[in-house]
């Protein structure tokens, strides 16, 4: 019943702190604090980054989730980014540049406001495309997005949190509809030019009528499932103690290491050192440099390199 939606991460949350909340002015946004209100937080800060992308519909967007915070009685902070100079200045695609001008736009509400903490209203299907995507990408495993995440953007430490991760989006508008609340629909959201619109409009519903199911609820088993295995490998990795008190990886303790662990732990090291699109090529290519026979420098994303030289790994060039 759409009346009837638990969120389990509420009950584990102090409502007193408090919390920066993405809010576009879709339905999932929108949803996600009227749930947040009803369920008690009032120190909540609503952050909409308007993204210039759909001309005077974007502005009408900044403009409603501004009148609901306003109405809600909470504070709101609206930017604005030309995505598209972005993609052209920094050889981006259009979802890439989005999310990295959400990620910097949310690091630059958190020291406005001394909250690190940001609420974010991905869904299962929003999840169930993401472990298609990076499955289709060549990523490392069926990786799904976490409840509960911890980045660094331009120094600034971030706390990802998402508890709409266990419903679906068609509860999410059946909720709002059931009590009358009204959101901004994203016409673009049809439209087969994006990655996530074509997954979402054209793949899932093929794989359901060829399969005679749903198939989200597969996509996001596979993603509890593989949040396990990276836990289980994060641990034995920590244990196997690679990094020298430098912070370089000692070729020697990994050498011993499992192949998959060993995998797994350039893969950590990767995404500490700020290394983004780490696919299981990236990853071969690392263990590669465990060959002292073999070229001693990668190339990475961004324009970095992953060097060995005496018995040690580390990144550099990156900024």
């Amino acid at each position: 019943m759409a009346d009837d939606l638990e969120i389990p991460w509420f009950a584990g949350v102090s409502r007193a702190e408090r919390w920066l909340v993405g809010v576009s002015g879709g339905a999932d946004s929108v949803a996600l604090l009227h749930l947040l209100v009803n369920a008690g937080f009032r120190d909540l800060i609503v952050c909409h980054l308007d993204h210039q992308l759909r001309g005077r519909a974007s502005t009408e967007d900044a403009r409603f989730v501004r009148r609901l915070a306003e109405k809600l009685g909470l504070e709101c902070e609206c930017g604005r980014i030309d995505v598209r100079e972005r993609m052209q200045v920094r050889a981006e695609s259009l979802e890439t540049a989005a999310r990295h001008a959400r990620h910097e736009f949310f690091a630059r509400c958190a020291e406005n406001h001394g909250c690190h903490r940001v609420l974010l209203a991905h869904h299962a299907d929003d999840q169930a495309e993401t472990v298609l995507w990076n499955l289709l990408r060549g990523s490392h495993g069926m990786k799904g997005m976490r409840e509960e995440q911890t980045m660094v953007i331009d120094g600034v430490k971030l706390q990802i949190f998402r508890p709409l991760l266990g419903l679906r989006h068609a509860e999410l508008v059946a909720w709002l509809e059931s009590r009358g609340l009204r959101w901004r629909e994203d016409a673009s959201n049809f439209e087969p030019v994006a990655i996530r619109n074509r997954l979402r409009n054209e793949v899932f519903p093929l794989l359901a009528e060829i399969s005679g199911r749903d198939a989200v609820p597969a996509f996001t088993r596979e993603a509890a499932d593989a949040i396990l295995r990276e836990d289980l490998e994060s641990e034995a990795v920590a244990r196997a103690n690679v990094l020298d008190p430098q912070g370089r990886i000692h070729l020697p303790a990994l050498r011993k290491l499992a192949p998959d662990l060993q995998r797994a732990a350039l893969r950590k090291f990767l995404i500490g050192r700020g290394v983004e699109s780490i696919d299981r090529a990236l990853l071969e290519r690392a263990v590669g440099l465990l060959d002292i026979g073999r070229a001693a420098v990668i190339n990475l994303p961004g324009g970095g390199q992953l060097r060995r030289r005496e018995g040690r790994l580390w990144v550099e060039g990156l900024s």
